[in-house]
């Protein structure tokens, strides 16, 4: 799923270049940048983040309002942000997904009698694979 947003881009007061971004349809979900780069970069993240929370959690995610519709205080840039949900979730989503798995009957058979869960044991291995161990 692909969801344009606003975002409202304000200048640091100090002049350094960086940008505090803010999603005026997504209560308190705020980041910032050293430039205007990373402030689209953090703000999509950020965004993305704040969107899938409210799905995994089972709630309605609120609709982005029309650009026309934003108002920003002077020297602020408006901007739309495409947020790839899809790509987002498969980073960093905490859904669990259901998989299947075949192994030989002895085998089942021993992790059974020593009470081994799977689905633990499958994801202890993954997660030591994707952090080198």
């Amino acid at each position: 799923m692909k969801l344009i947003y606003p975002a409202i881009f304000k200048p640091f007061t100090d002049k350094s270049g960086g940008y505090v971004v803010e999603f005026p349809d997504l209560p308190g979900c705020v980041t910032e940048g050293k430039d205007l780069e990373q402030a689209i970069e953090m703000g999509m993240d950020a965004a993305c983040g704040w969107i899938l929370g409210e799905l995994e959690d089972g709630e309605q995610i609120p609709s982005a309002s029309e650009y026309s519709e934003i108002m920003a205080e002077d020297g602020c840039i408006v901007n739309m942000l495409l947020l790839d949900i899809d790509s987002y979730e498969e980073k960093y989503g905490e859904r669990a997904v259901r998989k299947n798995l075949t192994i030989p009957a002895w085998l089942n058979a021993f992790a059974e009698k020593n009470n081994i869960n799977f689905s633990k044991l499958l994801q202890d291995a993954l997660f030591s694979m994707a952090r080198g161990k």
